[in-house]
């Protein structure tokens, strides 16, 4: 049956929430229909994932952790996956259904996804190559739907960019110009596809292989609300919203400014190269500055926005996520791509507290990011 929704991207975070959401939602009735994956690629892991996309029976997802003071410990075989494809390989069939049966494009591509590449051009529109970047991908691939006269799609970037659905949009549009493509494409970007800004929050500490993954039970899928727009699924763990703006600062602030802190931590001590968030959580120096940094630099900041409560609460529970018993969250794998996440998850805390003028040194932030001192 061909897919109502197209998946860029095989990462196991995507294996255990966005894929995991879609096959709970299916059980119940409450999707749209299963996804096709499309791997961009030429990792071999990717295409092993893809591999045991296309065989029987699903791939499994283990929820480990705590949900109050319940041990949850479980296993799903998620069946959502109609097939994987691969860009380069597979590339007509992936125009073919992206300009017939797809409703909905969702993709997480990694931290690099939005980099545009020197090698794709307007030659590529109705070649059966596929772009090398993901945005130039998009572009032809809408642009094939829009030339068949099929109805505009709504796209979910997962990627973790504040108002994700914008920033792709205004870069495929910039892309379109560059290329020299009609008025009538370039509304049809703008105004007639849907871009949404999502957030995707779950720790999700390592992969199965050949594919599947093994994860906290703490999970939510944030989407501010737009008009017209087709959600893949509903699910007791999406949330549509017409502020989304809130839950990017927290998860952005607190959980990803800690992992990364954390990292940061692990790469100037040169701490054993398999150590996990929790043996560094359960060390007290390093815990110590970690609680230090989001009490005195971090905290504060909300407390400006008039938003203390939530962001406490926020953070309880993510003091119970990095402590996660059940998880072997390798701080080796948060290090990738380090300074370009410093760069996302710790300068705009900086940022927001000059613009606030705060009276806060941030010794440690501005430490790891190598800024003077305050």
């Amino acid at each position: 049956m061909p897919s109502p929704i197209l998946q860029f991207g095989t990462s196991r975070f995507l294996q255990a929430h966005v894929d995991l959401f879609v096959h709970q939602a299916l059980e119940q009735g409450q999707a749209l229909g299963r996804i096709t994956v499309v791997q961009t690629t030429d990792s071999r892991a990717s295409a092993r994932r893809v591999e045991a996309f296309n065989a029987p029976g699903g791939y499994p997802v283990r929820i480990r952790g705590r949900a109050g003071d319940t041990v949850i410990e479980q296993e799903q075989r998620v069946t959502a996956i109609e097939a994987g494809l691969h860009a380069d390989r597979d590339w007509a069939a992936i125009r073919e259904l992206a300009a017939t049966s797809v409703q909905v494009i969702v993709s997480n591509t990694g931290d690099r996804g939005y980099e545009l590449s020197d090698h794709d051009g307007p030659a590529l529109l109705g070649a059966p190559t596929a772009p090398r970047g993901f945005p130039a991908k998009l572009l032809v691939l809408l642009h094939q739907r829009y030339m068949r006269g099929a109805a505009p799609v709504t796209l979910y970037p997962c990627e973790l960019v504040a108002n994700n659905g914008d920033v792709l949009r205004d870069l495929v549009r910039q892309l379109a110009r560059a290329w020299g493509l009609d008025g009538g494409f370039i509304a049809y970007l703008g105004t007639g596809c849907v871009w949404v800004n999502s957030l995707v929050d779950r720790i999700v500490s390592e992969a199965i292989e050949p594919a599947g993954a093994v994860a906290e039970p703490y999970a939510i899928w944030v989407i501010e609300a737009k008009r017209k727009m087709v959600l893949p699924c509903t699910h007791p763990q999406i949330v549509v919203t017409d502020k989304l703006e809130p839950y990017e600062r927290r998860k952005l602030f607190l959980l990803n400014l800690g992992h990364t802190f954390l990292a940061e931590h692990w790469l100037q001590y040169q701490r054993p190269k398999d150590e996990t968030v929790l043996q560094t959580m359960s060390d007290p120096k390093p815990r110590a500055e970690l609680e230090a940094l989001w009490e005195q630099e971090v905290l504060p900041v909300f407390d400006a926005l008039g938003e203390a409560d939530t962001a406490r609460d926020y953070l309880a529970q993510v003091r119970d996520r990095f402590c996660n018993p059940f998880l072997a969250h390798r701080l080796a794998d948060i290090a990738q791509n380090h300074e370009e996440k410093k760069r996302r998850r710790l300068r705009p805390v900086v940022a927001l507290a000059n613009e606030l003028q705060l009276p806060l040194a941030q010794p440690r932030l501005r430490a790891a990011l190598r800024l003077a001192a305050a």
